[in-house]
Formats: structure tokens, sequence, C-alpha cells
């Protein structure tokens, strides 16, 4: 049932409006799997399991069973789906024996952050963090330190829940993504991944190897905000800016990225056209978060209305604007 009608699990106890209790991991998903016939135990269906030794096995696991397998890395966003029987894999193929996947490093202008790397991981990473520090901003705020040790950041945009943080961060950055298959290497850019609701441009046989994200310029700052029930939860809304000034002060890229506010996380590009070539000030991030409100399409739920969900897009995105100019002014 959706969600947006007020409907709910037969028997189920309603946790807010519209949702339903057995289902409260989904937070803002649109689409509500009701339990298998016969009591609703969180058990999962049958299925197979392999632990392949490198990337090439996996790749070739993957091509034999297409459309049948599921890829296991920290399982954080994999195991509800599982016990709830929202996902039932024939086959499920464990990434935790497969090397250079979980290591992070710059080459040349570029860092690349290998799909099993995770959340705790990214931020300890002194280089990566000092040079983006929305990175530190949302690697820190992701889930509970058992969350943050185990979750990966390949597992959380190949999920792509429409609440996560990792995707609009990775879009307001204008970081791509790598997807392998046994036939060969797409690189995707992160604004064109993210399709739908847990829906990526990732094939059945592709692997997300890896992350890239180009190394700032002078004068460039960022910021991740978001709204959160409890510290560690999904965001509520979230808002991630990346931005360079130019030598007069004046923003000449900016990138804006947006979560928990429609169907996946997306680039807020009216914001993104008001701020580019402007001078940053008070004004103008109040002009920037309508203009991000402007493009959010929230839903009604447990965790509030549509009005307070559009207000606090714009405080976020102001919140965003005013950490990553005063980021960017102080950098070299």
């Amino acid at each position: 049932p959706d969600l947006r009608s007020g409907a709910h699990h037969a028997g189920h106890a309603t946790v807010g409006p519209k949702i339903c209790a057995p289902c409260r991991f989904v937070r803002t998903a649109r689409l509500c799997i009701a339990y298998e016939e016969g009591g609703g135990t969180m058990i999962p269906a049958t299925f197979d399991y392999v632990r392949p030794a490198d990337l090439d096995e996996t790749l070739r696991i993957l091509s034999d069973h297409a459309g049948e397998a599921k890829l296991l890395a920290g399982g954080y966003s994999l195991i509800p789906l599982l016990k709830l029987r929202f996902a039932s894999p024939a086959l499920l193929v464990d990434l935790r024996d497969v090397k250079g996947l979980d290591a992070i490093t710059r080459t040349g202008d570029e860092f690349r952050i290998g799909g099993r790397v995770t959340h705790r991981h990214i931020f300890e990473d002194v280089a990566l963090t000092h040079a983006l520090p929305i990175v530190h901003d949302a690697a820190g705020g992701i889930g509970d330190p058992q969350v943050r040790n185990w979750g990966t950041i390949g597992g959380s945009c190949a999920h792509a829940d429409p609440s996560s943080d990792w995707p609009a961060v990775l879009i307001a950055l204008g970081a791509s993504i790598v997807c392998r298959s046994a036939t060969g290497e797409r690189v995707v850019p992160a604004r064109e991944f993210f399709l739908d609701t847990f829906q990526t441009a990732i094939e059945p046989t592709e692997v997300l190897t890896e992350i890239r994200i180009g190394v700032p310029g002078p004068r460039s700052g960022g910021a991740y905000s978001k709204l959160e029930r409890r510290a560690g939860d999904f965001a509520t809304v979230g808002a991630a800016v990346q931005l360079q000034l130019d030598g007069s002060g004046r923003i000449d890229h900016v990138g804006v990225g947006l979560t928990a506010v429609g169907a996946t996380p997306f680039a807020g590009t009216k914001a993104e056209a008001i701020l580019l070539g402007a001078t940053p000030d008070a004004a103008l991030f109040t002009k920037a978060g309508e203009a991000g409100a402007a493009e959010s399409s929230p839903v009604k739920d447990g965790h509030g209305p549509v009005d307070y969900k559009l207000a606090m897009v714009r405080e976020m995105i102001v919140r965003s604007l005013e950490r990553a100019v005063e980021r960017a002014s102080s950098a070299r």
C-alpha cells in the first residue's frame, strides 16, 4: 500500500501518520510490502550463500546468476530487508574476502574511496577529511558506532535509501561512481546514479567498486547539515553544499544535494543557479533556501508535516551555505 494514503499492514500498530510499526526502519519509503503469509516472523527466505575469493570470481558469479544475487558488504542495509522479506535473493554474495575495495587513496587530482570502505574509516582518514570537511560531517553523523564500524559507503549508495546521507553529499561534490562487471567498467556521475526510491543505475551483474571525488581547488569549502529526531538517525531533511570562491569572493562553483525530501536524493539545481556567480550574504542564502524548498517534495509522516519539512529544507540549506563559505574563506 502507498504510505501516503495512510494505509498500513492489517493488524499492525501505527507509528505516527502513515507508518506501520514493523516497517519503521523504511522511514520515508514510498511503498510498504506486506509480510509473507503465515505470521510475519522476521526470518529471511531460503537462499544460497557464497564468499568469493576475489573480484573476478565475484563478477563471474554475478554474470552466472544475473538478477538472482545480492551483494553483502556491511549488511546494515540488506539484512533488515532480508529479515522482513522485502528482498529475497536466491544467492547472497559476501564480499568480505574480496581485497582491493577497502582503501582510500589519492591519485593525482582525485580521491578514490573503495566500495567496502566503512563510514568510520572515512571519518578517521585525515587527508580526505582535511581536504573535504563535508565528508567528515556526513560520516560522523551516520548511525551509532556499530553502524559506522560495519556499514560501507558502497552499500549505502547501492541501497539508495531516499533519506540516506551519502547520496546528497556525493551529488554536491560532483562525485563519480564506478561500476564494474565481467565485461568492463562504467563511471557514472552521482547525479545520474540515483534514479528513484531504492533504485540506482547499477546493473545486476555489476559491483560498485569505487567512488571518485575531485580534490577541491583553493578557497573551497563544503558542509552537510541534517535534521534528525535522534543523533545518528536517518535524515528528516538533509542538505549538502560544496562551493568554491573566486578571487573577488564570488561563488565560482557550487553543488547542492538534498535528501529525505523526494523519491530519491537529488541535486538542488535551482538553488545552484541562484548561487553561481553571486556574492555570498544572508539574503542570497535565504533565496537559495527558498529555491531548494521549491524543488522538494516531502511527504507527511511520523517525522513531521510537509510545511515543517519545507521550512527545514530552507534552514538546512542556509546552515550548510554559511558553514561552507566560512570554510572556503579560511581555506588556502
